[in-house]
């Protein structure tokens, strides 16, 4: 019988692979041109598929101490609830934040919404990542808020380069499926 870690991380990939990838030319939003792409929103988004996401994210980074998750809006917004939702059934405190594209112009002018990250550990993920470039504007954005960032973790990775550029920033990547586990 399997543990429920191992069955959250098969429900995940099965999801992945049966909701999200879309064949077919496309410009992804590093500006490569792709044969496939995978619409993470189509699983993110989805009541079946999101304790899965919370559990594996979990799982992924459970020997890094963070004490709020997040990243750029809006890939990063519903993996991060995800895992907000699961830590909390398990007992665990944990917050998330939304880094803006772009900073406010009215109200308070945030870059960052959700509780302060200035002084805590933060973990910045991604639903799926190319070249890292939207993670890594995240952790720019919050080391500027005096946050410590201390992984990134992203659901799939497209073996890409974005590990390398990631880690070259300082910073350690993970990822909860690879391209060799994608149906494409």
């Amino acid at each position: 019988m399997s543990t429920p870690d191992a069955a959250a991380r098969r429900t995940l990939i099965e999801q992945v692979n049966t909701k999200a990838i879309v064949r077919g030319q496309v410009t992804l939003s590093s500006g490569k041109v792709g044969d496939y792409y995978v619409d993470m929103r189509r699983v993110t988004l989805d009541a079946a598929a999101a304790p899965a996401i919370g559990q594996v994210m979990l799982d992924l980074t459970a020997d890094w101490e963070y004490d709020a998750v997040g990243g750029l809006t809006l890939g990063a917004d519903p993996v991060a609830t995800a895992m907000l939702h699961t830590a909390a059934a398990q007992g665990r405190t944990l917050d998330a934040f939304v880094v803006r594209k772009a900073q406010k112009v009215h109200g308070l002018q945030k870059l960052i919404e959700g509780p302060p990250v200035a002084s805590r550990r933060v973990l910045a993920v991604d639903d799926t990542s190319t070249t890292g470039g939207s993670v890594l504007e995240a952790v720019a954005a919050l080391r500027d808020a005096g946050a410590e960032v201390v992984g990134v973790a992203v659901i799939v990775d497209r073996d890409t380069g974005a590990a390398e550029h990631v880690e070259a920033q300082g910073v350690p990547y993970r990822f909860a499926v690879g391209k060799d586990e994608l149906d494409i």
